[in-house]
């Protein structure tokens, strides 16, 4: 029996979608726009064309909601998470509508999908390098996100095969050292974070030291982040804990880079969040062009 990948696009609130839509539009075209006078309401098919070899494709719902709302079709050559060869140019969509329409959608659309496919795209890589080296923990993303884009590019990391991790401050609890100062001890922060998420949210605690991370777990914190640890240590403290408190998640954060990724692989780590899926990460090179009419 088999199975298909399932739409990641029903994950979106159609509602949402068309709020940000509209508010993308309407920052991009606040009044009159001028040049849609020159081209006016003929017909034209455009070619999306996607100029980074071997990237991903992500995004999808978002460009074509943007042409939607402008009364404009999307015709897709290219499935979600498509993995694009190493020719120099792929032709991706087809954009149908009229040209006035086509060109008030251009820049929102490819702006967004340059960023969601290249968030997708360092996501795969960071999977492919986990895959190779067999480790079956979890790669996660972090709340290091655009201000309002952060639906967008979680979305891209869920295309890219990277768990989200926590979306906002009203998900999972997380215990980070500003909240542990201020209320005098991890035990005591612990302690009034459950009176009020109760059981039906995981309390994580950033701990900077194997000390604190025992102090934690004895405290009764789901997840254990250690955070800033070298490899080394990483590995060290990640089998003390496990063999001592054996249903704890630890992960590793902080200071990991793409580049040294692969040190931080261990049996004995759960998850492994970087802020690079979206700090800093490389956009995918995208243009439209509207096809000229042939002259008879």
């Amino acid at each position: 029996m088999t199975t298909s990948t399932p739409d990641l696009s029903h994950v979106i609130p159609p509602q949402t979608l068309t709020k940000l839509v509209r508010e993308w539009l309407a920052e991009d075209t606040p009044n009159f726009d001028p040049a849609g006078l020159c081209v006016g309401s003929q017909e034209v098919r455009a070619v999306l064309l996607c100029k980074t070899p071997g990237s991903v494709l992500a995004g999808c719902p978002f460009f074509g909601a943007v042409f939607a709302e402008l009364g404009c079709s999307v015709e897709w050559l290219r499935c979600e998470g498509h993995k694009f060869g190493s020719d120099a140019v792929t032709k991706a969509a087809i954009v149908k509508g009229s040209a006035r329409c086509v060109l008030l959608g251009e820049r929102p659309a490819l702006n967004c999908l340059a960023r969601t496919s290249g968030i997708a795209t360092r996501c795969g890589q960071f999977t492919d390098l986990a895959r190779s080296a067999g480790w079956t923990g979890q790669l996660a993303g972090t709340r290091k996100t655009t201000p309002g884009f952060r639906l967008v590019e979680k979305y891209a990391m869920l295309v890219g095969g990277v768990s989200t991790h926590r979306h906002d401050l009203s998900g999972m609890v997380m215990l980070k050292d500003n909240h542990i100062w201020t209320s005098g001890s991890i035990t005591q922060a612990l302690k009034n974070a459950r009176s009020v998420c109760g059981f039906s949210s995981k309390i994580e605690v950033e701990c900077g030291s194997k000390e604190e991370a025992r102090e934690a777990a004895a405290a009764g914190a789901d997840i254990i982040m250690l955070d800033n640890f070298s490899p080394e240590t990483l590995h060290s403290a990640a089998l003390s804990l496990k063999q001592e408190f054996p249903s704890v998640l630890i992960e590793g954060s902080g200071g990991v880079t793409p580049q040294s990724l692969p040190l931080y692989f261990s049996p004995h780590v759960d998850i492994l969040s970087l802020g690079c899926i979206t700090q800093g990460c490389p956009t995918v090179d995208f243009s439209l062009k509207i096809e000229k009419k042939a002259v008879v």
